[in-house]
């Protein structure tokens, strides 16, 4: 007569052998513990992320402000409508001021600022990241003797790009020369700014899809479409934003932003951007000429004691000569 115990089999009172059920119950236990050691890293890692960002990449400083009450009823239009959630897309001619105005108003905001520069080269992967490796890491279970169980788990590295850590922590987005880049790497934002949604499209699971922060802010910057190498924004983009166009300042801004980028006087300072503003009307649209010039020379200038008309227009060709390299005769430009 064959016997077969009814009992586990015990040493001291312990089972020397655990069933199946009582293995997989202990094998699930230490992968859920390994589960919340992994999340709790990931948290730890993207915190330490966070504030590597912030700390190095991020809130660029402002030298020379000049605020006169034009430039501050300008400001204050743009701000509100940032207030409302809307992104603000500012057009205007190379020089006008429109990049150092969309810092300024990102900094009194009061949240962290990310930058992009648009150009023909970038795509969507440089707005919103990508995959900087792939991690494997190996699991191997050594409970009971001579069975061996292996496990094998491939791990991707995301890396966020701008466009994400200002969704993702309620950053404000500048993107500098937005119309320079080409409109299908910008269809990204279509969903951002119609759901409050951002799509990452190589992503996995969950990860996929960043519901927008509330205090996420973008404004933008274009020269006008006339410019050499831009490109329309698709419409539907456009339709969610808030247009916005701005030429150069008035004669008394200009003067004061000279002034505040060199170490020259008043009447000095004068003379320059009455130069600046005669050679605006006598150059094209596609030739215009910003206050940018007007500094450098003003710069250059505050080294001289002795600044007068003729020395202004001995320099000023140096600096201008970009903007007239199609001409004939360049020199009948500086006649004014």
């Amino acid at each position: 007569m064959t016997y077969f115990p009814t009992h586990k089999r015990t040493s001291l009172g312990k089972s020397i052998h655990e069933t199946l059920e009582e293995k997989n119950k202990r094998v699930k236990k230490e992968e859920q513990k390994l589960d919340k050691i992994d999340s709790s890293l990931s948290l730890i890692r993207k915190d330490i992320e966070k504030e590597k960002v912030e700390t190095e990449y991020l809130n660029p400083e402002i030298k020379n402000w000049v605020e006169t009450e034009v430039v501050k009823e300008l400001k204050e239009r743009i701000a509100k409508w940032l207030f409302l959630k809307y992104p603000v897309h500012i057009i205007g001619p190379t020089g006008c001021g429109k990049t150092l105005l969309s810092l300024q108003i990102a900094k009194e905001f009061g949240r962290p600022v990310v930058w992009i520069n648009g150009d023909e080269s970038v795509t969507t992967t440089d707005l919103i990241g990508g995959y900087s490796q792939i991690e494997t890491i190996s699991i191997r279970d050594k409970y009971i003797h001579n069975v061996y169980k292996d496990k094998d788990i491939l791990k991707a590295d995301w890396v966020d790009n701008p466009l994400t850590l200002a969704c993702k922590y309620g950053y404000t987005l500048i993107y500098n020369e937005f119309s320079r880049s080409k409109p299908a790497a910008n269809n990204v934002l279509l969903s951002v700014f119609s759901e409050g949604i951002l799509e990452l499209p190589t992503q996995f699971g969950n990860e996929r899809y960043v519901k927008v922060h509330p205090d996420f802010r973008a404004i933008f910057t274009s020269n006008p479409i006339e410019y050499a190498g831009v490109h329309r924004p698709q419409d539907a983009l456009l339709d969610r934003m808030i247009s916005i166009f701005m030429n150069h300042y008035d004669k008394e801004t200009e003067k004061k932003i000279i002034m505040a980028q060199s170490k020259i006087k008043e009447k000095d300072a004068d003379m320059i951007v009455d130069i600046i503003r005669k050679l605006r009307t006598k150059l094209p649209e596609t030739e215009e000429i910003g206050l940018r010039p007007g500094i450098m020379l003003a710069q250059a200038l505050g080294q001289s004691e002795n600044i007068d008309e003729t020395t202004i227009k001995q320099l000023l060709p140096d600096i201008l000569n970009s903007k007239i390299r199609y001409m004939k005769d360049p020199n009948k430009k500086w006649r004014l």
